[in-house]
């Protein structure tokens, strides 16, 4: 069944699945939320991938942010290799700002030091995701990828998005589509 609740070829709002067989390490088995997808490339943010190494109070401290104490559980994640320096924030549309990009029902993206000081002071949005970079595209990039059998996408309802299993969200992207991974072949085709 198709779903047609976007417009055209973009998957603006959707997730990418990584093949079994994807070639490039960096995407090896990941989740990426599709936050752009127009002709100019598209933009996505790894899901399931945590950034160990960082803690957010050290993530505050590098921002110059001051950080309150009831914000300490928010997890760093790995966006993706694009600005990997840069701040993301993935997050339910309780709580927009101006500069905040609504991308789908109840999801937003917003990248901007006044929210990061939101939520190191506890004022976030409901739910949310903190990543470093992104995962980009060049025009007609993806959909060639798509083509080569390196990505699946799926719509999910935003408590996919945001559940804090990360490290089973490939596998569970994967039963939700009602498909066994491992029965996959990396080898593509075309009738």
């Amino acid at each position: 069944m198709n779903d047609t609740s976007h417009s055209g070829p973009y998957l603006v709002g959707q997730l990418l699945i990584a093949m079994p067989g994807m070639r490039d390490e960096r995407f090896a088995k990941t989740v990426i939320y599709m936050c752009a997808h127009n002709e100019e490339g598209a933009m996505g943010l790894v899901l399931n991938q945590r950034l160990e190494s960082l803690t957010f109070a050290e993530l505050m401290s590098q921002l110059e942010i001051d950080e309150d104490n009831t914000a300490k559980g928010v997890p760093v994640h790995f966006g993706g290799p694009v600005e990997a320096g840069r701040g993301f924030v993935l997050h339910s549309d309780d709580m927009v700002r101006k500069e905040t990009l609504n991308i789908d029902k109840g999801v937003a993206l917003t990248s901007t030091a006044e929210f990061f000081d939101d939520l190191s002071k506890g004022k976030g949005p409901k739910n949310c995701i903190l990543a470093l970079g992104y995962a980009g595209w060049q025009p007609g990039q993806l959909e060639h990828e798509i083509m080569r059998n390196s990505w699946m996408s799926l719509s999910v309802d935003n408590s996919f998005l945001f559940d804090d299993e990360v490290s089973r969200k490939w596998s569970q992207a994967y039963k939700l589509m009602g498909i066994d991974p491992n029965s996959l072949s990396s080898e593509s085709g075309r009738a």
